[in-house]
């Protein structure tokens, strides 16, 4: 089984990193090419395809600019929105972040897709945006190659099942380009007045959560995953099919 997860647009830089051997992204030329092409592109641009302010668009603008050059670390320890709140990768221990290592991949709109400790540098490039060079929008430029690439670590990890824990905007990268994949997609749903509901900030932290519960469990039967209780979520079989599993929190 493999988790794909999306990237985040906080990053952390700074604090203390862990002392993990980090790898190279398997499409580290791509993001150069990427940034460098990016470099182009004005600060007003840059704040238009990005809906950021000015002084985000100075930021990243600088960062395409100086990409070769900036500091690098691990993916996992980089990416601190939701989703990485929920994970909590400074506390997992080492079997957990070698096993996340095998079975958690990362939709990235500059590097594809990466491992947990592929080593990135600063930036900010989602998936969605309606630029690429050549193209009118970032998953044209990626083509097949990121589906590709994740078939290919399916068939050498061996289950040939996905548990997307991505959001919509980045398993657009894949869609429809897995076939002979089993996909679950999860609903992560909170108690409301009216039953239960969804709430982006809790469903984002949940994802994280349930991708750290697989690491620290070393899950790797899916129907195992049911069985994820963090935060107080419970599975709910009654509002559950085959493909698409929801969990609601108590």
């Amino acid at each position: 089984m493999i988790v794909l997860l999306s990237p985040a647009k906080t990053l952390d830089f700074e604090s203390v990193l862990p002392s993990f051997t980090p790898t190279t992204p398997h499409f580290a030329e791509e993001a150069g090419s990427l940034a460098r092409s990016a470099a182009n592109l004005t600060q007003k641009k840059l704040a238009e395809l990005m809906h950021i302010s000015p002084k985000l668009a100075k930021l990243n603008a600088e960062r395409f600019r100086d990409f070769a050059d900036l500091p690098d670390r691990p993916a996992l320890f980089a990416f601190a929105g939701d989703v990485y709140t929920g994970f909590e990768a400074h506390t997992l221990d080492d079997a957990g972040v070698a096993f996340a290592q095998d079975h958690v991949r990362m939709l990235s709109g500059l590097y594809g897709l990466l491992r947990p400790l592929d080593a990135i540098r600063p930036y900010r490039l989602e998936m969605g945006t309606r630029w690429a060079p050549r193209q009118k929008r970032l998953t044209d430029w990626w083509g097949d190659r990121i589906a590709a690439l994740l078939r290919a670590q399916l068939a050498e990890e061996g289950s040939g099942t996905i548990l997307n824990l991505a959001s919509q905007e980045y398993y657009a990268a894949v869609e429809g380009k897995l076939a002979g994949t089993r996909i679950i997609d999860v609903d992560f749903r909170e108690p409301g007045p009216n039953g239960p509901r969804f709430i982006s900030f809790n469903a984002k932290r949940a994802r994280g959560m349930m991708a750290r519960w697989m690491c620290e469990h070393h899950v790797t039967d899916i129907d195992a995953m049911r069985g994820f209780d963090s935060d107080g979520y419970r599975f709910d079989a009654a509002e559950s099919d085959d493909n698409r599993w929801r969990f609601t929190r108590s």
